[in-house]
């Protein structure tokens, strides 16, 4: 694996977002239909594919809980695999709920799905009262600390300076652009704008190759490694691949996001991971071997 960039996913990378991002997901649902999915459940969709935005997740984590009001009696294991068939993401989840309750059901389910209020529960959960004032320029009806101070740093310091030392380092996270400058500020990561691709830079998102490419082109790279947390990720480097075969690009997947053990392992090789590390700070040695 002779790399000459290495592009890191942040969250479950650099930081551990349990308490933060997916705790933000349980309880907008909550807040805004009375009923939710359960911690373990939110990596179920994310195994789905397409749910690289939490909000997306979280939209769909309330399909789930208001089809259920109307009828819908698969499990989370089914309706995430219907999900996945349909070829994963938030319009597949529509796909589903729709073919299974019909049209006048679907339709009740719509007129109490508030998207724009889930997002706006989330935001201000996660980010708490200071920073909600801040990015999204609104006065919050929740004074809360904010989940985003709960993400305890992942990266070590030895680690952070072998690989900007030693390689080409960029960033490719389904963050907004201000929220993965507090995360990367967080674990001394300075990365220019130009090498790091957020949700606000990148209509398709993973596990789309398009944003993967375009840092192996402006690095002039010949091979990279891209390290995430989830499916969806090291599906973006097996696409990258196919996408640009003049380019070597290992998906790497760690273990310190929801893909945990053993099981979490057979995932990534199964979706065909060039490496799984327990954590990111396994990664200097891997290259070097």
């Amino acid at each position: 694996m002779n790399v000459d960039a290495v592009v890191l996913d942040v969250d479950g990378v650099l930081v551990e977002v349990s308490d933060s991002y997916r705790r933000a997901i349980l309880e907008s649902v909550e807040r805004v239909h009375g009923r939710t999915i359960r911690k373990e459940d939110v990596q179920q969709f994310k195994d789905a594919g397409g749910f690289n935005n939490d909000w997306e997740l979280t939209y769909a984590a309330a399909l789930y809980v208001l089809a259920t009001g109307e009828g819908y009696r698969a499990s989370i294991d089914e309706f995430t695999d219907a999900i996945a068939a349909e070829g994963g993401g938030l319009e597949a989840a529509e796909s589903v709920v729709r073919e299974a309750l019909g049209a006048n059901a679907t339709q009740r389910v719509q007129e109490r799905w508030n998207r724009e209020e889930l997002r706006d529960v989330f935001q201000q959960l996660y980010l708490g009262a200071d920073l909600y004032r801040a990015l999204e320029g609104d006065e919050p009806e929740l004074e809360t600390a904010g989940f985003i101070h709960d993400e305890p740093v992942l990266l070590a310091e030895e680690t952070r300076e072998h690989l900007t030392e030693h390689y080409d380092v960029g960033v490719l996270t389904g963050r907004p652009e201000a929220e993965a400058e507090i995360a990367l500020e967080r674990v001394g990561l300075e990365v220019s704008l130009e090498h790091r691709f957020t949700m606000d830079d990148w209509e398709e998102g993973k596990p789309h190759p398009n944003a993967l490419t375009t840092l192996a082109e402006r690095f002039s790279a010949d091979a990279v490694a891209f390290v995430g947390d989830t499916l969806d990720d090291v599906r973006t480097a097996v696409n990258a691949s196919d996408a640009d075969p003049g380019r070597e690009y290992h998906g790497i997947g760690v273990l310190t996001g929801g893909l945990t053990g053993e099981n979490g392992r057979e995932k990534y090789e199964r979706e065909g991971a060039s490496a799984v590390c327990e954590s990111i700070n396994e990664l200097p040695e891997l290259l070097k071997s």
